[in-house]
């Protein structure tokens, strides 16, 4: 959990970073997060898998979901491997890595269920389903991601509403909509209880469609919740996640794949950047500089720290105990 936790400070994505702990030991103190869970296997075709996560931290069975895929890809040429019912999985981006570090192309979509909806398709105004992330890795030559894309199918993840609501700063225009369904920049839309705003899903029509998508193909083909008003919504934050792995020798060269995707690559990025612009960005690439610029420490805003501090004393540490926790001096 630490490992995925930080990797997301240092990927630039401080909506999956540390904040998130306060979130998971409130849901160890209420009972929605089960401790020292793992994933069950639900069943087994081969190389198609479902697992039931049992509330479980995310980044346990995320972990053990995406080995499961590596594994049966490798056997298999592809595999499918369906979690569900699991805790906050974090960054996606994370299992796609992964998957890429082991010389394999991944796909995943993703639900998000156990809350009230928070984003509205295409033309409403009224939530009816989670941010619900789509995420596509690819390895590069050396085994490591040489293209990632990561990302909510609303204009903005929840986590990244969290950061700017306690930073004190307004969000972009165009991306929440207020209680009476209009467009508005301020986030408290999104925290005030009961929350009464919405995310607007990016690219109209495409990224409402594919949020869609994700819930029925994450969740309801593998036997999981969507976020249907038939099912409870007890405030938890559960994840029900697809992977399909791939191994690029099943479908022909490895090497011929990673050789033709690094020249795509180059040939992108020899574009003249358009004006207001300085350089070509592919998939993968602020996540990549974001790790170098923070590679020797990551600030967290005061809002956040205060939260991480109240956070600890809500799970019995206090005084001195809350400050070598926090690494703080």
């Amino acid at each position: 959990m630490a490992d995925q936790l930080v990797g997301g400070n240092l990927a630039g994505h401080d909506s999956h970073g540390v904040g998130m702990l306060t979130y998971y030991v409130d849901g160890v103190l209420n009972g929605g997060l089960a401790v020292n869970q793992h994933a069950s296997v639900v069943s087994d075709g081969g190389g198609v898998v479902v697992l039931d996560g049992n509330a479980g931290f995310g980044q346990v069975n995320g972990y053990e979901s995406c080995e499961i895929a590596i594994e049966r890809a490798r056997e298999h040429g592809v595999a499918l491997v369906g979690l569900r019912n699991s805790f906050h999985i974090g960054r996606v981006g994370h299992w796609g890595e992964h998957c890429a570090r082991a010389g394999l192309v991944s796909i995943h979509f993703v639900n998000v269920v156990g809350h009230e909806p928070v984003v509205a398709p295409y033309g409403g105004a009224d939530p009816r389903f989670g941010t619900n992330p789509f995420c596509i890795a690819v390895p590069g030559s050396d085994d490591e991601p040489l293209m990632l894309l990561d990302m909510a199918t609303s204009k903005i993840a929840m986590g990244k509403a969290r950061v700017a609501h306690n930073s004190g700063v307004a969000i972009r225009d165009d991306t929440l909509l207020d209680g009476q369904g209009r467009v508005t920049t301020d986030p408290t839309a999104m925290f005030d209880e009961p929350i009464s705003g919405a995310f607007i899903a990016f690219g109209d029509h495409k990224g409402s469609g594919l949020a869609m998508m994700c819930e029925l193909l994450g969740a309801a083909l593998i036997g999981g919740v969507t976020v249907a008003p038939h099912h409870p919504r007890d405030g938890r934050i559960i994840n029900n996640m697809i992977t399909i792995a791939i191994d690029p020798a099943a479908s022909g060269s490895a090497e011929g794949f990673r050789a033709e995707t690094e020249a795509f690559v180059d040939y992108v990025l020899q574009s003249r950047p358009r004006e207001g612009f300085e350089e070509i960005q592919i998939p993968g690439g602020p996540e990549n500089k974001a790790r170098v610029a923070r590679a020797g420490s990551v600030s967290i805003d005061d809002e956040s720290f205060r939260q991480l501090v109240e956070c600890a004393g809500r799970s019995g540490a206090q005084g001195q105990a809350v400050d070598e926790l926090l690494a703080y001096r």
